[in-house]
């Protein structure tokens, strides 16, 4: 890629079970194209009693997508959905006007050792489906686009690209792309792109006009046009992206909106109740306690935090605020 404009280093971030790697949102770029949330989850090797268990908790406005590379995860919502997403599928929950989920080990593996290892993203929607019907979606591995290219494996994970389209029901013009390599071989794929594009190096190594670039960090470009770089031998790459929306997008803990309002009406009715529950779950995820507020009165930096006004922090965790806004 030879027009990298910036590299976002994972940081560490304690969702309440064990850490991620943060990507995104991050100081310098708030989103790339319609992405507006990454975590690098693992590779955490869980003991016979450690287990995931984030209880109900809720989400507007965004479309959650689940990518596993190693262990098995329970998804339940209040669409009636009760999925396992194992290695290479995808779970694509969109949550538009509200939806609450929760993600726990399965049942059978509770007792064992286990490894969890993936990606958890955040896609906007566009600010005339913000408030759509909730929806569910599992696309097994077999459903996904993938095929062979001078010498790298690709796989089209979701949107369109390369004149394929993967099955999940996106809502903007997006990609998520898997690129393997077994030897080092150059990628151009610059007339496949388009808008936003950021590169995630999982395993191996990234090289660009002399540069090697290693695991655990995002290469945005400048632009799609001039995507073309070097991957070394045993690396994995995912590329995504696309077209930006024109309005900002807000965030506060799980809530995403173009309409700080929604966000607001969101906070009131999860902190009443109102959202509706999971049918025998009752460690619901409490609303976090500590608003942060970012202003010019009380934080001199403001301007810096906010960045290219694509994105606006509102954010209420304190914890979260250091870890989303480091960098």
């Amino acid at each position: 890629m030879s027009n990298i404009d910036l590299i976002i280093e994972e940081r560490p971030a304690d969702i309440g079970h064990f850490l991620v790697g943060r990507l995104l949102p991050f100081r310098g770029r708030r989103m790339v194209g319609p992405f507006i949330f990454i975590d690098h989850m693992g590779p955490a090797v869980m003991g016979q009693d450690d287990n995931l268990d984030i209880g109900p908790h809720p989400h507007i406005g965004l479309s959650t997508l689940t990518y596993l590379f190693e262990g098995h995860v329970i998804h339940r919502d209040t669409l009636g959905s009760h999925m396992e997403i194992n290695p290479g599928e995808v779970n694509w929950m969109t949550s538009g006007k509200g939806i609450v989920h929760s993600e726990r080990t399965p049942e059978y593996l509770r007792h064992a050792g286990k490894t969890l290892h993936g990606l958890q993203i955040w896609v906007a929607l566009p600010k005339a489906l913000e408030q759509m019907e909730p929806e569910f979606f599992h696309v097994a591995k077999e459903d996904i686009p993938t095929w062979e290219k001078d010498g790298a494996s690709f796989k089209l994970i979701a949107g369109e690209a390369f004149g394929r389209k993967s099955p999940v029901p996106v809502y903007s013009p997006l990609f998520l792309l898997e690129i393997k390599t077994r030897e080092k071989k150059t990628i151009d794929i610059s007339k496949d792109l388009f808008g936003d594009v950021g590169l995630y190096i999982l395993e191996g190594q990234i090289e660009n006009e002399g540069n090697v670039h290693e695991p655990k960090r995002i290469l945005v470009a400048k632009d799609s046009s001039l995507c073309h770089f070097e991957m070394h031998e045993n690396t994995t790459v995912y590329v995504f992206g696309g077209e930006a929306f024109p309005e900002t997008r807000h965030i506060y803990w799980n809530f995403v909106s173009s309409d700080p309002e929604l966000i607001e009406e969101a906070k009131r009715d999860w902190h009443e109740q109102k959202f509706p529950l999971i049918e025998g779950e009752i460690d619901i995820v409490p609303l976090p306690p500590r608003p942060l507020v970012l202003n010019r009165k009380c934080n001199p930096d403001y301007k810096s935090l906010v960045g290219n006004g694509s994105y606006t922090v509102i954010t209420a965790s304190a914890d979260f605020a250091k870890a989303a806004l480091s960098g």
